[in-house]
């Protein structure tokens, strides 16, 4: 078998190259075939030899995505524009991004035109430790409070749980932070010191 379940494949269906996703196999002494579903026309039974395998989908962080999607409809201008303007632009992670010598950023900017995806980022939460006396002991502890954000007005605030936010994605809030999100704050190098990936977090109270 060429192909497993999941990979992204392409076949020309009715003169047109369609691309999808194997969802199953079936093979028998003869042949072997590939339920396929695409986005376009569902999906369809197809034969081992009429697969081909995708071209490599051009992966890049979030920070360029946002500003190629910003910038596409006059993609040259806007490189030239950013480029002639350097010395007045902060330094974030798409700064960074383009002070690359070798002028491969540049190239990533016009590959995206034929298509990408986003690079699924690393999240972490900000555990900020905080003094808190204990009413029944009368002692100072420490307890982790939460860092928050709020990625449409960039406020902030902390929580004793971190997780309750989750449930108010769709008002922007977020616990869940990439680290160019964390860095880019106010601060944001202090913050980056208390970052625990979310994975480490997960069964975590």
């Amino acid at each position: 078998m060429r192909f497993k379940k999941g990979d992204k494949v392409e076949f020309v269906w009715l003169g047109e190259l369609i691309q999808g996703v194997v969802t199953e196999i079936k093979a028998n002494n003869f042949n072997i075939s590939y339920l396929v579903k695409s986005e376009f026309i569902g999906t369809l039974r197809v034969t081992e030899r009429e697969l081909a395998a995708s071209a490599p989908v051009l992966k890049v962080p979030q920070f360029v995505a946002d500003w190629y999607e910003k910038n596409k409809c006059d993609l040259e201008y806007s490189i030239w524009k950013y480029i002639r303007n350097w010395d007045y632009h902060e330094e974030d992670g798409f700064f960074n991004f383009m002070n690359d010598n070798d002028n491969e950023s540049i190239k990533t900017l016009i590959k995206m035109q034929n298509g990408y995806e986003v690079e699924k980022e690393p999240l972490y939460y900000v555990k900020l430790p905080i003094s808190k006396r204990n009413e029944a002991t009368d002692e100072l502890e420490v307890i982790n409070m939460c860092f928050l954000l709020n990625i449409q007005s960039h406020e902030t605030c902390i929580s004793g749980n971190y997780r309750w936010v989750e449930k108010l994605k769709r008002t922007g809030w977020r616990s869940k932070l990439t680290e160019a999100q964390i860095k880019d704050m106010p601060e944001g190098g202090a913050y980056w010191k208390f970052a625990v990936p979310v994975e480490d977090s997960e069964g975590e109270a």
